[in-house]
């Protein structure tokens, strides 16, 4: 499929607003601070979309396929707010957004690591995990409903997945 990653505008990210229908949907994908009912306008606000790096993944016709953020985190490259549109889950988006962000990411960040958090059950922890990442402890409270998860850079590019200590797993 022809995509491109590209940086993400307010009319990315209010054409994502139909991708979640519901506070569960919205709060697995936004965190537990994101508010439900939401407007145009608060979607941006929590997305914190001023303040992120945000990208999305478009289609040849230019359709928002995929979007996410990289910020740091722990020293860490960490992707936030990772999604596929429902309607092209299962088609290699996910794998093709992560490891962009991950590349940018890298590089901008001046780190070899990456980090994540996922809602627990969410069938995207496959997904991470055949990518390198693997739990970890989070050394903080607040995030005790989500897992956190860690990998090495050269792992999600390609590299292939590292257990700790650099030891094939």
């Amino acid at each position: 499929m022809d995509t491109r990653l590209v940086p993400a505008t307010a009319a990315h990210l209010r054409s994502m607003t139909a991708w979640f229908p519901d506070r569960r949907s919205l709060r697995a994908w936004g965190g537990p601070a994101f508010r439900h009912p939401f407007t145009e306008a608060t979607f941006l606000e929590d997305a914190r979309f001023e303040d992120l790096t945000s990208r999305a993944l478009l289609g040849a016709d230019g359709a928002v396929l995929a979007f996410g953020q990289v910020y740091d985190r722990l020293g860490r490259c960490h992707l936030g707010r990772l999604g596929v549109a429902p309607d092209r889950r299962g088609r290699g988006l996910g794998t093709a957004l992560i490891r962009g962000l991950v590349a940018e990411g890298l590089e901008a960040l001046e780190t070899d690591e990456c980090s994540l958090f996922v809602v627990p059950g969410n069938p995207a922890a496959r997904l991470y995990a055949r990518l390198g990442f693997r739990e970890a402890v989070y050394p903080g409270p607040g995030f005790e409903a989500y897992t956190f998860m860690t990998a090495p850079g050269e792992a999600v590019l390609g590299g292939g997945p590292r257990g700790p200590a650099g030891a094939a797993p």
